[in-house]
């Protein structure tokens, strides 16, 4: 079995080998345009014009058999003619010929492809196998693939001024990496950053990405000195728990922020691999979460924090000061900080609608000044006398001089952007960044502040559970398996393969539950079936008194109705007694159960405390998902339930805990004693540490387990097991050559 140190190890040669693979297509030395037409609409026309009026500063050249030059370019018939060593190839030659023109490649010893062409997956059958072809001939010969339907890729660092893509011009120069799945969505991500007047280190835009995806330029992005924060705009995610694994460690120095398009479900776009999912659509969320990436709704509000990310400190904490010209725009502020989980840290400063330039910067110096406040919000409304732009000057200034995160509302204004930076003795520029809208600065603000709240608590720990024994926990879900009939075996197959939900895989018999969990030290509570008083009252005996009596079919359980569970029976009158009663209710409902009557489960009393549920999946994209959440249907019905994504440290075990809606009923809620957190994070620690190990555990739940003022009791669990399709997280990649 893998150790925390070999995992360390894989991982880290996997960063290498992935990010120095992308050092070789974005800082190539030699970029040869296949496909360069003299045509001036073509695709290859464009590309190789954007290439050269880019100033790009290794050497060009063309390859295009019917012509000796293009755009002053010197071309040659095929790769192969080229003179010296090509880094990267950009193909924009119909989707037949491109293995051909790789394969060329290859034999060159290119270090990347860029594919433009279209006409592969997401073309249908004959275009997945086309794709396929193409990836194992890259990989084969140690090269990756952008790609295909790409948009191209962009470089704007002065030493290299890439541009091989379909964008008109080079972005100005700047700390934003961006990578983008959709080609369309290129051009208005690209026109976007232009319009705000945000600068780019680098931006790749993946298409169909069948080879290299979003996880692949974190790996560059970490060890790109140019590059201070990351946007992602994903229509797919193809490989979570890498994206997780990857996306954790590069938030912990530079933040990533992710559009996520398809939160409706319907499906990932033509020409993306992914696996089905019948995780809960609230994972996904959890996941980026627990990673420490922003999540955004849309590229507007992408550009919005990246803002914020790119030219200010990241905030101290969550107190918030106000200034402004208008006490109705300090109110909006003031109430949207409110909403979005922010505090104020003093009352907002609201100027005289016609206040002068010099009231606003002693105004602001008094905020700034103020030990209380965290973060600053400018709003102005420009009144007819006070010039905007000399108020928007006085803002960069005092900000300048103060190490608070910034963010200004210009209301109606013409554009002050100029006046908003200022350069420092070293020439370095120091910008507030500003927006329409009070709500939009502010949504902003908060998501920063969540990312640097969750940076400073640091990542935490994986638990060293004592006991635990994987082993064999394995073979006994092995045996499970095995002993299961060929036809169910597989029909577990089938259903697990479908993402099918309740009715995946076998059920795990309760002898053998009980043991699998005994492998990672947890106790399942003791039971005992019976179908007569006197099977009751010898139970109860051995199990000891006093005891709660529950129809063992969890439907008649559930309905209130029926009067299902009874609980604090004393002694064995009264165990009869409510033996019979609950016989007799049923029978009144028309559910009289089986020959022989009901079936009971008997149990000896639990202490009283908080009731909880613990589940597992093993779902074919995530792995394996934990969820936790309040016992009951009000949980249940009002969507509470929290989720995460093993392996759990400490603070993720403690951050899941406390986000579900209904944790202050653990720690003291109303008067109540506090219950037994800790025992409580235990379990959870040891259950997950089973879903991660044992694969082939399609789902468990515990519940209720209840959490008592000393210790936890898990009074019942379900476990299914199935034959897994395989987790998609590999870290074997290795540089080759």
């Amino acid at each position: 079995d893998p150790t925390e140190a070999s995992i360390a190890v894989m991982s880290a040669r996997e960063h290498r080998a992935e990010a120095s693979s992308l050092q070789a297509l974005l800082q190539p030395r030699t970029v040869v345009v296949v496909g360069a037409s003299r045509s001036p609409g073509s695709v290859g026309a464009v590309l190789l014009r954007h290439l050269v009026e880019a100033g790009f500063t290794g050497a060009v050249h063309a390859v295009n058999p019917e012509a000796f030059e293009v755009q002053g370019v010197q071309s040659h018939a095929r790769v192969a003619d080229v003179p010296g060593p090509v880094d990267l190839a950009v193909i924009a030659v119909p989707a037949a010929v491109v293995p051909d023109v790789v394969r060329d490649c290859a034999a060159v010893g290119a270090r990347g492809v860029v594919v433009v062409s279209s006409g592969f997956a997401e073309t249908g059958d004959e275009g997945v196998l086309r794709q396929r072809e193409l990836v194992l001939l890259a990989r084969a010969h140690g090269m990756r693939v952008v790609g295909p339907n790409s948009f191209g890729m962009l470089n704007t660092d002065p030493e290299v001024r890439l541009n091989s893509s379909l964008a008109p011009a080079l972005p100005p120069a700047g700390g934003l990496g961006l990578f983008s799945q959709s080609g369309a969505l290129g051009v208005a991500v690209l026109s976007s950053a232009a319009r705000r007047g945000l600068g780019l280190s680098s931006f790749v835009s993946a298409g169909n990405r069948a080879d290299v995806s979003g996880n692949d330029l974190m790996q560059y992005w970490e060890e790109d000195p140019r590059t201070t924060a990351v946007g992602l705009y994903l229509e797919s995610v193809g490989n979570p728990r890498k994206f997780s694994r990857v996306a954790r460690r590069l938030s912990r120095v530079k933040p990533v922020v992710v559009v996520k398009s398809g939160i409706s479900g319907y499906g990932v776009p033509p020409g993306h691999a992914v696996r089905q999912t019948r995780a809960p659509r609230e994972a996904l969320d959890a996941m980026l979460r627990q990673a420490g990436v922003i999540r955004v709704e849309n590229i507007h509000q992408l550009f919005d924090v990246s803002q914020v990310l790119v030219h200010q400190p990241l905030p101290a904490g969550q107190r918030v000061g106000v200034v402004g010209n208008s006490d109705a725009l300090a109110s909006l502020v003031a109430d949207a900080a409110v909403s979005w989980g922010l505090e104020l840290g003093a009352a907002p400063v609201s100027l005289h609608p016609e206040a002068t330039a010099h009231e606003f910067r002693e105004a602001l110096e008094q905020v700034f000044a103020d030990d209380g406040v965290d973060t600053v919000v400018a709003c102005f409304i420009p009144p007819l006398a006070t010039d905007d732009t000399a108020v928007a000057t006085a803002l960069a200034q005092v900000s300048a001089g103060a190490d608070k995160t910034t963010v200004a509302c210009f209301l109606g204004t013409r554009v002050v952007s100029e006046q908003l930076s200022v350069a420092d003795d070293g020439g370095q520029a120091h910008v507030v960044p500003a927006y329409p809208s009070p709500e939009d600065a502010v949504r902003a603000l908060a998501a920063v502040t969540r990312y640097s709240q969750w940076r400073s608590r640091g990542p935490g720990v994986r638990p060293h559970l004592e006991g635990c024994d994987p082993g064999v926990a394995r073979a006994l879900v092995d045996r499970v398996l095995t002993a299961a009939t060929d036809d169910d075996a597989a029909a577990a197959d089938a259903t697990a393969d479908e993402g099918a939900g309740d009715a995946a895989g076998v059920l795990v018999p309760q002898d053998v539950v009980a043991q699998l969990l005994g492998c990672y030290g947890v106790r399942l509570w003791a039971a005992r079936t019976v179908r007569t008083h006197d099977e009751a009252v010898a139970a109860a005996g051995e199990l000891g008194w006093p005891v709660a009596l529950k129809f063992a079919d969890e439907r008649l359980r559930d309905r209130r109705d029926l009067g299902g569970v009874r609980l604090d029976v004393a002694d064995a009158a009264e165990l009869r007694a409510d033996v019979d009663a609950m016989t007799s209710r049923l029978a009144d409902a028309g559910e009289a159960g089986a020959d022989g009557g009901p079936a009971f489960v008997v149990q000896p009393m639990a202490a009283s405390g908080v009731a909880v549920v613990v589940r597992t999946i093993e779902d074919p994209l995530f792995g394996p998902i934990v969820s936790f959440g309040m016992a009951g249907d009000a949980s249940e019905l009002l969507g509470d339930v929290a989720h995460r994504i093993p392996p759990l440290t400490d603070v993720d075990v403690a951050d899941l805990v406390r986000s579900v809606r209904a944790a202050p009923r653990l720690f003291g809620y109303r008067g109540t004693p506090p219950m037994d957190v800790a025992a409580l994070e235990d379990l959870v620690v040891r259950v997950s540490q089973l879903a991660d190990d044992v694969p082939e555990v399609a789902e468990m739940e515990l519940g209720p387990v209840v959490v008592a003022q000393h210790g936890v009791a898990v009074l019942a669990a379900r476990v299914r097991a199935a034959r897994p399709a395989g987790r998609a997280d590999a870290v074997g990649r290795r540089a080759l050559g």
